[in-house]
């Protein structure tokens, strides 16, 4: 695990962040000889947790509803997808490439 001085976290927090969520966690030492420790917490939550709603459907009509959104949203993606083929390709804008300088004297 790496350690980080106080000074080195504030000016690199994003990084250090990234890094305790690929690696873990991150050790931040301040001048008094502390340490911390920066880590990402886990969520024990599913992102499908979601609360129940309260409905007089019954379980067909919830189907029936759910495939015919299905079939709305499947026919919208291919028609933006068609739409998106039938556009003539975008011009990319052309960059000059700058001419680059010598820096070190001709040997």
């Amino acid at each position: 695990m790496k350690t980080y001085t106080y000074s080195e976290a504030r000016q690199r927090l994003a990084a250090l962040r990234d890094q305790a969520r690929r690696e873990g966690q991150v050790q931040i030492r301040r001048q008094d000889g502390s340490t911390f420790v920066l880590q990402p917490v886990v969520s024990d939550r599913s992102p499908l947790d979601v609360p129940g709603v309260r409905s007089r459907l019954r379980r067909g009509e919830v189907v029936a509803l759910v495939r015919e959104e299905r079939e709305q949203s499947g026919e919208r993606v291919l028609k933006a997808l068609s739409d998106k083929r039938l556009q003539p390709p975008r011009a990319r804008p052309t960059v000059k490439k700058a001419r680059r300088r010598r820096t070190r004297p001709r040997s």
